[in-house]
């Protein structure tokens, strides 16, 4: 691949970064109509008609496409998110929203989740679409708006509502591409599959009263308290899905260390023994429904307030689910983890999507390979499910092949590039940039040529 595409790469991912399209969470934030304007103005040079949604004020996605020339072929389509989370500046050695080349990496909020891959999924369609090239089924770019909160504001709102606008059998998003294993017959992962997500609010009701006089008050704020105490300690039992064993048999690890991993009567022993730092809430998390208690709020329309004990409280519990657990089987674990305070609270659904899987037995799966291949011969493509949900889950709902992708330097650290994930000092080096646009490159001339 040539280097003027890596640069339009670097150089697409440092103005992506620099736009802050920021989302908390709330519908006024995001503004990532500012990374779409950006997007829609590069691709504006293909002569393609490009589509720009807005369901909400600010909040624009942005689909462009090049008509295939059999309406019966297999479309594809390359998504890209334009969020990223918020950020503590003051805990980065450079500007998060700099963008700034040093060392051969693009720094910045968004550089592996994911702008990275949307700035180079932009290119690689611009190039083709310049170059004439005309794929046998459609192929669809797919800049899209609130991944990083739910997708009410993008991928489901477009799911829900311009579906034949971005409908593609196969689908590539993120996150993929790392290697693991021996460096001469490296693994190369390619998300498949993801953990459902139940995002809960649970409300604790209590009496108000004058905080003068706490003796025997019924505090909600107390109350809450414990019940965050319980769902920190809850321990549910491991249960491994069935992309377990070969995420364990890629990991390069030794013999006795894979028996401990896949024995579910020793692995919570060995997990509790091994650093944080050498992966092991990563490895917890894959086998494991998990609870993170994130926000606490009044749970009334006032602002909580020093002198006034409180009489509803909300707790925001991140909670993320093996394949085959649903709405039962959370609520089943709230009543084990809480016990006799499970009557004090009021649950409320806020996210509830299933664990999805797409197969492997696919073209588009046989089109990765070959095109991994190139710059690596001796690498073997590995499925994996990740403990994150992006929005390949709502493509799988809608019946497509979904994964995540991508192809980074063999020299990036697996351990170090999974902390930047909404983290400090979150980067990406120029090579894996350049990997990357001519993985997407490969893959479409192999799979729609």
């Amino acid at each position: 691949m040539s280097d003027d595409l890596t640069g339009q790469t670097v150089e697409l991912l440092q103005t992506l970064i620099r736009n802050r399209c920021v989302n908390d969470g709330t519908a006024e934030s995001g503004h990532e109509v500012r990374n779409a304007d950006v997007l829609r103005q590069f691709l504006g040079d293909t002569g393609l008609d490009l589509q720009q949604y807005e369901p909400t004020p600010g909040r624009g996605s942005l689909v462009a496409r090049i008509e295939g020339t059999d309406p019966n072929a297999p479309k594809l389509c390359l998504m890209g998110h334009t969020d990223v989370v918020p950020v503590n500046e003051s805990g980065w050695s450079h500007d998060p929203f700099g963008g700034e080349l040093i060392d051969g990496e693009v720094w910045g909020r968004g550089a592996v989740d994911m702008l990275n891959l949307t700035s180079s999924m932009a290119v690689a369609f611009r190039h083709l679409a310049r170059t004439g090239f005309r794929p046998k089924g459609d192929l669809i770019y797919f800049a899209v708006a609130d991944e990083e909160s739910g997708s009410a504001h993008g991928m489901q709102w477009m799911a829900d509502h311009e579906r034949d606008a971005i409908w593609a059998d196969y689908v590539l998003t993120e996150n993929g591409g790392l290697h693991s294993g021996p460096k001469d017959e490296p693994y190369v992962g390619i998300n498949v599959g993801e953990k459902g997500v139940a995002w809960r609010t649970l409300r604790i009701k209590g009496t108000p009263g004058h905080g003068s006089t706490p003796f025997n008050a019924d505090n909600a704020l107390l109350t809450a308290a414990a019940v965050v105490q319980r769902i920190g300690e809850y321990r549910p039992s491991p249960r491994f899905h069935e992309l377990w064993r070969t995420k364990v048999e890629t990991l390069g690890l030794s013999d006795d260390v894979q028996r401990e991993l896949l024995d579910p009567e020793r692995i919570d022993a060995f997990l509790d023994a091994l650093p944080a730092s050498a992966g092991s809430p990563h490895l917890h998390a894959c086998t494991h429904t998990t609870f993170s208690c994130n926000t606490i709020a009044s749970g009334g329309s006032d602002r909580m307030k020093h002198n006034v004990i409180p009489d509803s409280i909300d707790i925001g519990v991140d909670i993320r689910t093996l394949p085959g657990e649903g709405a039962e089987e959370v609520d089943a674990h709230l009543r084990a983890a809480l016990g006799d305070l499970y009557d004090r609270v009021d649950v409320e659904i806020v996210m509830n999507d299933p664990a999805s899987i797409s197969r492997t037995d696919t073209p588009l799966w046989d089109a990765l390979s070959r095109s991994i291949a190139k710059p690596f011969p001796a690498a073997r493509p590995t499925p994996q499910l990740v403990v994150g949900f992006t929005d390949s889950r709502v493509y799988r709902q809608m019946g497509a092949v979904s994964y995540g992708a991508g192809l980074f330097s063999p020299d990036l650290d697996a351990a170090d590039f999974g902390r930047r994930f909404h983290g400090h000092d979150e980067r990406i080096d120029v090579e894996s940039l350049r990997l990357t646009t001519g993985l997407w490159l490969d893959v479409v001339r192999d799979l729609q040529g």
